[in-house]
């Protein structure tokens, strides 16, 4: 009999979660689709509402903080019951964020930080230690080369996003201590595959054809792709005569490692909503606040575990 009530007490738990789930409408300000890996975290954010029955309104910034703030002002006014923000970059926020406050909101960023005097316009930011992503990257590097020099060429993310500061920081880091490593070379590519092969064109013209570059270091794996693209074009074999670290695990960049044009990968999850929208049920159900950082993992990959990868991102919308 006790097995019976615990059973009906269960399954009326589970239902009034998911009745409470299916009240939330939650409006989502992406940044745009300007990779593999951001078309996924869109994606996977669609699954993991769907899966909690909340209903998500994305709203596609093209990677302008204007249309961003924009699309903010427009969930306020529809009244949802939270927002996520992927922000572009991290300055020029507090407005929109102070409205959202004003109407009890509470907001969630997703994958990217911001700079704000009072951190209470936001509840709590999910995402990957982005230091942690440009030092895994850099201990390789340190690490492969060994004592021999290595003149490094780094295509940056968008001037201005937190995730682009943070994996500089933490590849420039980690490359410190090796005197025989330098970056000659440094610009934006603002994350995509088209600028990414545009500026690795550039640095491999102003550097005797390439000959002087040891590695590229990509904040993203979309332009190490263009990158890689540019150094085939040259007449180089990448993977080789110029190696390649980059960030985010992106299928594409599993089957360069496969083909030999790929040396290094550190995978980041493009599950950044579900562990929003956890923390989410949990402060509307009872007023928890979540943690002001929710840590994803980081984690550095080899050719040797590509083919494992890329089996993994099946289904995962890239």
């Amino acid at each position: 009999m006790w097995k019976r009530l615990l059973l009906v007490s269960a399954i009326s738990v589970a239902m009034s979660s998911v009745a409470f789930a299916e009240s939330l409408t939650v409006g989502f300000s992406q940044v745009g689709s300007e990779s593999g890996w951001r078309a996924a975290e869109t994606s996977v954010a669609k699954t993991e509402a769907q899966k909690r029955g909340i209903t998500l309104k994305i709203a596609d910034g093209q990677q302008k903080q204007e249309n961003q703030i924009k699309a903010v002002r427009s969930f306020i006014a529809q009244g949802v019951d939270a927002i996520f923000i992927a922000p572009v970059v991290q300055t020029g926020w507090e407005p929109v964020l102070q409205e959202a406050k004003s109407a009890k909101i509470p907001v969630f960023l997703l994958d990217r930080a911001i700079k704000v005097k009072d951190d209470s316009l936001y509840l709590a930011v999910v995402t990957a230690d982005n230091v942690l992503e440009g030092q895994l990257i850099g201990d390789w590097l340190v690490k492969t080369v060994g004592d021999k020099p290595c003149n490094v060429v780094e295509l940056q993310g968008t001037v201005g996003a937190s995730v682009a500061i943070d994996r500089k920081k933490g590849f420039a880091d980690a490359i410190a201590k090796a005197h025989n490593i330098k970056i000659i070379r440094s610009q934006s590519g603002d994350f995509t595959r088209s600028k990414g092969k545009e500026v690795m064109e550039s640095f491999i013209k102003a550097e005797n054809n390439g000959k002087n570059i040891c590695m590229v270091f990509a904040h993203n794996d979309d332009m190490a792709i263009g990158a890689i693209q540019a150094i085939k074009e040259a007449g180089l074999k990448p993977g080789k005569d110029i190696l390649t670290g980059s960030i985010d695990g992106v299928p594409d960049i599993y089957k360069a490692m496969l083909a030999g044009e790929a040396n290094a990968n550190v995978e980041l999850t493009p599950n950044m909503a579900g562990p929003a929208f956890d923390a989410l049920a949990k402060y509307k159900k009872d007023g928890t606040v979540p943690t002001k950082i929710i840590k994803t993992q980081s984690k550095l990959f080899l050719p040797a575990d590509a083919q494992t990868e890329l089996d993994k991102k099946s289904g995962m919308g890239y």
